[in-house]
């Protein structure tokens, strides 16, 4: 009896010691996985830095700041060159704005060295904690107006507010339209951005923000562009359906240049150069 007994144990000891092993040999995979993401990650960084512009200290920061860390920007590598292509075919300082603040601003912000980055951000607390360690980067606390699960009515809604309409919709001021971001800082009214990255606020639940306002605010934004060219506008997480039925609706399928992932790159024109001859009313 005793026998079977230690037969048993002995058992269950192997197979404890084999379930051990397989999580071991689980986590070193993942290991090499996360550091050969992170090596990706940092030679693309390091090749933007070589072929375009002298090293600054932002851009060594960043670098040193992603080769020291375990987390990594959201995004996968693939949606980052899309954007980072269109930086190199620009080839000068540029205006960037971004919705969102996170473990991807560095990049960010040391793709544009000589030209201004700004940060949009919905959580005064996560700014805080943000610009504590990178107190380099330039951000905005930003309230929204709106909830995610408003995200039907808004859209069916718009259309017959006079505010919101694509030929006379402004921003700064603009309470009337629900959609439009009216209390931004001065700066973000003032500048015509060339890059705008729309990767918050939040839209994940009912309660959240949502992307409604930043999508119709940055279509009115590059619709008013008094300069020229376009504007490079990049939405992230396009396989959620708001996301995707709003940039259908205001930054229109006839701008998407590409897709990768869950990232859509658009380039909007000057309302001044809308050729279509059809109702200007309608964004798209």
């Amino acid at each position: 009896m005793l026998q079977v007994k230690d037969r048993m144990k002995n058992r269950c000891f192997l197979w404890l010691l084999l379930i051990l092993a397989t999580i071991g040999i689980s986590l070193f995979i993942a290991s090499l996985i996360q550091a050969s993401e992170n090596n990706t990650f940092l030679c693309s960084i390091a090749r933007f830095n070589a072929n375009n512009h002298p090293s600054s200290s932002l851009q060594q920061r960043a670098i040193l700041h992603y080769a020291t860390s375990q987390v990594v920007p959201q995004q996968s590598i693939s949606e980052i060159s899309v954007t980072l292509n269109v930086i190199k075919s620009l080839n000068r300082p540029f205006n960037f704005l971004v919705f969102g603040l996170g473990h991807d601003s560095l990049m960010w912000a040391s793709f544009n060295p000589n030209g201004p980055t700004i940060f949009l951000e919905e959580d005064p607390k996560w700014v805080q904690t943000v610009l504590k360690d990178a107190p380099e980067l330039r951000a905005h606390t930003v309230h929204y107006r709106t909830q995610l699960q408003e995200a039907d009515t808004l859209i069916s809604e718009y259309r017959s507010e006079p505010a919101c309409s694509s030929a006379t919709a402004t921003l700064r001021g603009n309470e009337k339209c629900k959609l439009a971001l009216q209390n931004l800082p001065d700066l973000v009214y003032d500048t015509e951005w060339d890059l705008v990255m729309i990767d918050a606020p939040r839209g994940y639940f009912a309660e959240a923000p949502g992307r409604m306002a930043a999508i119709f605010s940055v279509a009115v934004m590059a619709r008013d562009r008094k300069g020229s060219g376009v504007t490079h506008v990049f939405l992230h997480d396009v396989n959620r359906r708001v996301e995707k039925m709003y940039a259908e609706e205001f930054l229109c399928r006839k701008n998407l240049v590409k897709g990768v992932g869950r990232l859509w790159h658009f380039e909007i024109p000057p309302k001044v150069n809308n050729t279509r001859g059809d109702d200007d009313s309608r964004f798209c």
